[in-house]
């Protein structure tokens, strides 16, 4: 007979219990953004302006999104509550194209799936064990079970597209500037639906 294996819980409750909400998240960015100041431990004009841009793009989603027939059909259809535990952080691009993303499927589970926002350079202890290529990329979204906070699915930290994209524009030497712009002309084209699409095949994989 084979041994049952019972894997760890990702953090404990305390942590999640001090993440914060989507809110809370959004308005830390907005205070800090108030003082010229971002999220994290390293500060410059250059992340600031990231930051101010980024909160224009979480703006515009926030009221534009609209989640496609397929992936409501699948939210309601979820078989018990979820927990989502999202890295990410103020001055982060990507994070601000599909944090959005993730509350709107999160809002519309009817109470399913709860949302909780960390900082990543708050939580490099788990950051660390979720690396992409070897890099702290964020947003890293972490599917837990509510009950025993155990890893059932994860997801980022960009969309596959949106990956290919990039490490293509870095092996032909593209400067973060010339690479950030094509990303971020890629997000506005393709409006939310890759993202869209790939969370609904991570929604269908969950028991």
């Amino acid at each position: 007979m084979s041994p049952i294996i019972v894997s760890e819980p990702v953090l404990d409750a305390g942590r999640l219990q001090s993440a914060y909400s989507y809110a809370a998240y959004r308005q830390l960015i907005d205070e800090l953004m108030a003082r010229n100041l971002t999220t994290g431990p390293k500060q410059s004009e250059q992340l600031v302006q990231y930051a101010r841009l980024n909160i224009q793009r979480m703006q515009r989603i926030d009221k534009t999104i609209q989640l496609l027939p397929d992936v409501q059909a699948t939210l309601d259809a979820l078989p018990r509550r979820y927990e989502w535990v999202i890295l990410t952080e103020g001055w982060c691009g990507d994070a601000a194209q599909l944090v959005p993303v993730l509350e709107a499927v999160a809002q519309a589970s009817r109470g399913k799936i709860t949302t909780h926002y960390l900082l990543r350079d708050e939580n490099l202890d788990l950051m660390d064990r979720y690396l992409t290529n070897g890099g702290r990329s964020i947003p890293k979204l972490l599917v837990l079970d509510p009950v025993t906070l155990t890893e059932l699915a994860t997801w980022g930290p960009r969309p596959a597209v949106a990956q290919k994209l990039l490490l293509d524009l870095k092996a032909q030497g593209a400067s973060h500037e010339q690479y950030a712009e094509q990303i971020h002309a890629w997000y506005a084209k393709d409006r939310t639906l890759s993202t869209q699409r790939e969370l609904l095949a991570l929604l269908q994989g969950l028991e």
